[in-house]
């Protein structure tokens, strides 16, 4: 899990840098091209028979939510720090709880309500409505945790006849097709520094969600939780090196709020999971 959030938080940085000469969208292009190829050899080993599907809507509707991830979150990420922005997309879990409740009518008890609320309210410790105005690049980084909450919740249903290679194949093929007309609309050729760094997205991207996958095969996903706390730890590290940034106090104390809550519903997913076993 460690090494899956020092991978993604190096692309994240390296949109950070790439940004300055080429545009988001396009970066979120390349990103997925190299992913597609980077993941090419474990489809290939397995076969094209591992993509046959019969859920291919929700494949797509899955994809499209990514693409809406991808599109924001590297806007935020070209505009604002990148610990926070980091610190903000911790709220997607709580999204995952909202949409489990609304759209697939999951039962949702208290305690896991009031997480959600003490989430949320991390969250305006770190944008600080009416001691400032909020930004346009954090409300980007919200916009990208509630995309990737609805893309959460469509694996959350893949997951019970796909495998996670067929998952992960169809994302970085669907998104890459998905995403090519955005990214025409602001196109300019990246030079051999930029193209360099863009591969270097698409791979460690791909490790990345291999590390985080494996990591949950492992382990159950409330003791792994924790661990993804580390991604606020390297972004403020590259941050701070790379870019001269520095998190103030609040995105510190804003973000423990976000974890803190987070981390709770994790562990009552899976005593309620276990219960449920038992059952």
């Amino acid at each position: 899990m460690v090494a899956g959030s020092l991978c993604i938080t190096s692309v994240h940085g390296l949109v950070r840098h790439v940004s300055a000469e080429v545009h988001p969208f396009e970066i979120a292009f390349f990103r997925y091209v190299f992913g597609t190829i980077a993941i090419l050899p474990w489809v290939l080993r397995a076969g094209l028979g591992s993509l046959r599907t019969e859920r291919f809507p929700l494949h797509l509707l899955r994809c499209a939510f990514s693409v809406g991830v991808n599109l924001t979150w590297f806007m935020a990420l070209a505009l604002m720090p990148l610990a926070d922005a980091t610190a903000l997309s911790f709220t997607s879990p709580l999204f995952v709880t909202l949409g489990a409740a609304l759209v697939l009518s999951e039962s949702v008890r208290a305690r896991r309500w009031a997480a959600t609320m003490v989430g949320f309210a991390g969250a305006a410790v770190i944008l600080r409505p009416g001691v400032e105005t909020i930004s346009g690049p954090a409300f980007l980084a919200l916009a990208s945790a509630a995309f990737s909450a609805s893309s959460s919740l469509c694996v959350r249903s893949l997951s019970s006849t796909e495998s996670a290679r067929t998952i992960v194949a169809y994302q970085n093929l669907l998104v890459t097709m998905m995403i090519a007309l955005p990214a025409l609309l602001f196109w300019s050729w990246p030079g051999t520094e930029a193209l360099v760094a863009m591969a270097f997205m698409g791979v460690l991207a791909t490790l990345g969600h291999l590390a985080f996958a494996r990591g949950l095969a492992i382990a159950e996903a409330s003791a792994m939780a924790p661990f993804n706390f580390s991604r606020l730890i390297f972004a403020a590290v590259i941050g701070r090196l790379f870019f001269g940034e520095a998190p103030d106090a609040w995105t510190w104390v804003g973000a423990f709020v976000i974890f803190g809550a987070t981390l709770f519903t994790a562990h009552a997913e899976a005593r309620e999971a276990r219960a449920s076993k038992r059952d």
